[in-house]
């Protein structure tokens, strides 16, 4: 039998992956826990205190630490936050009575984490699933987002490709470190970075939330959004359809940048080439 298909979670492998990734942040980087009703969330944050606040939230499972190749290049204008997701993969410890269950929840949480922050209007830019929640929250509190971007967001514009659901199974049905890395290695087309890949292989089992999932926000919802959008799209992606997602996101948003990004896939898209991406974020977040 398999010894690592029923792996459990490493709290020290976890940890010391975590700790590797935030070794490459800027010199400086601040690790803050803010409490909210939700359970406590961890934030990493860094750049200039008097700087317009940026708000990053990750993929799922991949923790605020997966924006390693970006918080350099975007701390210098911002002062940048990196939200661990409540409930998900991260050092964020959610408040068992009072899980996150509804999009409702989610947004509330993340009015109570810019609370704590201090911050009222910030700019606001999710990946992945991570995207999903920044999508939604723009629609919950326009007022407080001054600018949305969305690194391949799912379940925004387009649903899963089957494909893509089909090889995550067994993964998400017997997680074991070799199954993500697998996982990995077919949707990036490629090796991922060791340090990145060793953090996500440490996911495995980890005890997380049933993450709260729902149907696409409607196109009435998104027509009456007046947030200035930037979307970026990994042309190799896997997840969904690309040129569907852009061509949607056209049709139902009244003011959105797209770029669909050559040579990328969805879960590479933070590291691939990072200096077109940190170049097109801070085109968009400073205009």
């Amino acid at each position: 039998m398999d010894s690592s298909a029923h792996k459990t979670h490493d709290p020290a492998e976890f940890l010391a992956a975590y700790d590797d990734l935030l070794a490459r942040w800027p010199a400086g980087t601040r690790h803050d826990t803010v409490a909210t009703d939700f359970g406590s969330t961890r934030v990493n944050s860094c750049g200039p205190h008097d700087g317009p606040p940026l708000v990053l939230l990750p993929g799922g499972r991949a923790t605020s630490a997966s924006w390693f190749a970006n918080a350099a290049a975007l701390s210098r204008v911002f002062r940048v936050h990196a939200v661990d997701l409540i409930g998900d993969a991260g050092c964020s410890v959610p408040d068992p009575s009072r899980p996150v269950r509804t999009v409702e929840d989610l947004t509330a949480w993340l009015d109570a984490v810019l609370d704590g922050l201090g911050i009222d209007r910030a700019a606001l830019t999710g990946h992945s699933y991570g995207g999903w929640i920044a999508l939604h929250y723009a629609l919950h509190a326009p007022g407080r987002v001054t600018r949305l971007a969305l690194l391949d967001p799912t379940q925004c514009f387009a649903g899963y490709r089957a494909g893509y659901l089909l090889h995550a199974l067994p993964m998400t049905l017997r997680p074991a470190a070799h199954r993500v890395r697998a996982f990995l290695e077919w949707e990036t087309g490629g090796a991922p970075p060791a340090s990145w890949l060793r953090l996500q292989e440490a996911t495995a089992g980890f005890p997380t939330a049933r993450p709260v999932t729902g149907p696409r926000p409607s196109a009435a919802a998104l027509r009456s959004l007046r947030t200035r959008v930037l979307l970026l799209v990994a042309a190799n992606s896997r997840t969904h359809d690309p040129h569907r997602v852009a061509a949607r996101a056209a049709e139902l948003l009244p003011d959105v940048e797209t770029h669909v990004l050559p040579g990328v896939s969805h879960h590479a898209l933070p590291y691939t080439d990072p200096a077109v991406t940190d170049r097109r974020l801070l085109a968009f977040l400073s205009g």
